[in-house]
């Protein structure tokens, strides 16, 4: 099916290249690491881990690795004029042994200056780092703190509708979206917590995202839900007597980017058939010329008796050059889960790379 959709986009963009202009851009990032110390969890048969990528199950180990953050990917948009376009990103990462897969593959229509509609593959708009957490070149720390972007699923196909508008010294944006996501042999689920293949669906997925930026001022609200199935290995799960539950997100974040001061924070919240399962964020940098020296804490929390873990990071980017930056930090996180519930144990770790954009 890839191969397919490969030869497609090939086609059309070759095809469409005497009447349409198409543009290609790249990102990449090569980064390596390693755990300093870790308990690992016993009970798994896990040694000193540190999950530094959740979705993908980036994994360091005792051993330096640079395969659970590298990433390389290329964007082809095409304009097809009269505000018809379409986009396709292809990425290849360390963590899926260096194979290219279709992130993104949409078209889109502008209508007029404030709305455009888009059908497709595209990522799903939950956390403010969602659309471009794969350019590592666009933020500050080595990867947004995985405690909060802990998610098996994070792209969906359909739908949504992008609008912005000015009012007064505010610019006003966002989306309204409607799709579904069908995971089969999920990553996350397969290989790290259930350690068989799991198929994971979620089916009416539906959002809205309100975006307000002023100056040094950005806010940004969310609302998703949606309906999930799960199958492990050949049998449905089934919870409270159901096939089916529904889950409702909310999220918040505020940053602040003022003179040389820099506040990042992310406020979550997934309700899961009654239980609340919240994360949030808070970085604090602060720019010396080129470099930007960071601390960051972070958190998530399944109640109590769940699944509670928090990392907190100190790190420095280095803008060497008007495109690339290199990055180097330290996670110490701390797993308070209860019996059976911890991920991958208290570790302190090491990473450092470059990222860059072309």
């Amino acid at each position: 099916m890839k191969k397919k959709i490969a030869i497609a986009i090939s086609t059309l963009l070759l095809s469409s290249s005497a009447v349409a202009e198409v543009h290609i851009s790249g990102f990449a990032s090569v980064v390596g690491g390693k755990v300093l110390d870790g308990t690992g969890v016993e009970e798994f048969d896990l040694g000193p881990s540190f999950l530094a990528d959740y979705p993908l199950v980036g994994v360091y180990e005792e051993e330096i690795s640079f395969n659970p953050d590298t990433l390389f990917g290329l964007q082809f948009s095409a304009d097809l004029m009269d505000g018809l376009s379409a986009t396709a990103q292809v990425v290849s990462r360390g963590a899926n042994d260096f194979s290219a897969d279709f992130e993104w593959a949409y078209i889109s229509y502008e209508v007029n200056d404030n709305w455009t509609f888009q059908g497709g593959k595209k990522r799903l708009p939950l956390y403010y780092y969602s659309d471009f957490f794969d350019v590592g070149y666009a933020y500050t720390w080595i990867r947004p703190p995985a405690d909060n972007y802990t998610w098996q699923v994070f792209n969906y196909t359909g739908v949504s509708a992008l609008y912005n508008y000015l009012v007064g010294e505010w610019t006003v944006s966002g989306q309204v979206y409607y799709g579904r996501e069908d995971s089969d042999d999920n990553k996350l689920l397969s290989e790290f917590f259930f350690l068989e293949s799991t198929r994971e669906i979620w089916k009416d997925i539906g959002g809205i995202v309100v975006q307000f930026n002023r100056e040094w001022l950005d806010i940004r609200l969310t609302h998703m839900q949606y309906t999930n199935e799960r199958y492990i290995g050949d049998v449905q799960q089934v919870w409270d007597g159901s096939t089916e539950r529904k889950g409702k997100f909310y999220g918040l974040s505020v940053n602040i980017d003022y003179e040389n001061f820099l506040l990042l924070t992310e406020l979550n919240r997934l309700s899961l058939q009654g239980s609340d399962l919240d994360t949030y964020l808070v970085t604090l940098g602060y720019r010396i010329k080129d470099f930007t020296p960071y601390v960051s804490y972070s958190d998530f929390d399944d109640g109590e008796q769940g699944e509670v873990h928090n990392t907190t990071s100190f790190g420095v980017r280095w803008d060497f050059h008007p495109s690339a930056a290199f990055k180097l930090q330290y996670d110490d996180v701390e797993d308070n889960g209860g019996p059976g519930l911890k991920v991958a144990g208290d570790s302190q770790s090491i990473s450092f790379g470059i990222d860059l954009v072309f």
